[in-house]
C-alpha cells in the first residue's frame, strides 16, 4: 500500500462528523474528563485494598470480641491473660521472664 492509498483512505474517514466526535470523545473520556480511565481504575484499586484491609478488620474484632467474651466469663482465663500479658504474679511467686 502506497502513502497515497492510506491518503485516499483516511481522507473520508477525517471528514466524516461521526468519526471526529467519536475519537474526541474517547480522548476527552480517557484523559481529561474529572471521571477518566485513569482515575477509575485508581479508585477501584483503591477500593479493592480498602475492602481487603475491611475484612481484615472484622476478623480481628471477632478475634478480640471472642477473647474478651473468655475472660469476662471465667476466672482462670483471666487470671491467665493477666499473667501473659501484664506479667502479673500472686504474692508468693517469683517470675522469671525469659525472651
Amino acid at each position: 500500500m502506497s502513502n497515497n492509498d492510506v491518503k485516499r483512505t483516511l481522507a473520508p474517514l477525517l471528514r466524516n462528523k461521526y468519526i471526529i466526535t467519536a475519537v474526541g470523545f474517547l480522548i476527552w473520556m480517557t484523559f481529561i474528563d474529572a471521571n477518566n480511565l485513569i482515575t477509575r481504575y485508581r479508585l477501584s484499586s483503591k477500593l479493592s485494598e480498602l475492602e481487603r484491609e475491611k475484612k481484615e478488620l472484622i476478623t480481628s474484632i471477632e478475634h478480640d470480641r471472642n477473647s474478651m467474651q473468655e475472660l469476662l466469663s471465667g476466672g482462670d482465663a483471666l487470671e491467665k491473660f493477666a499473667r501473659e500479658k501484664y506479667f502479673m504474679k500472686r504474692d508468693n511467686e517469683v517470675i522469671f521472664i525469659v525472651r
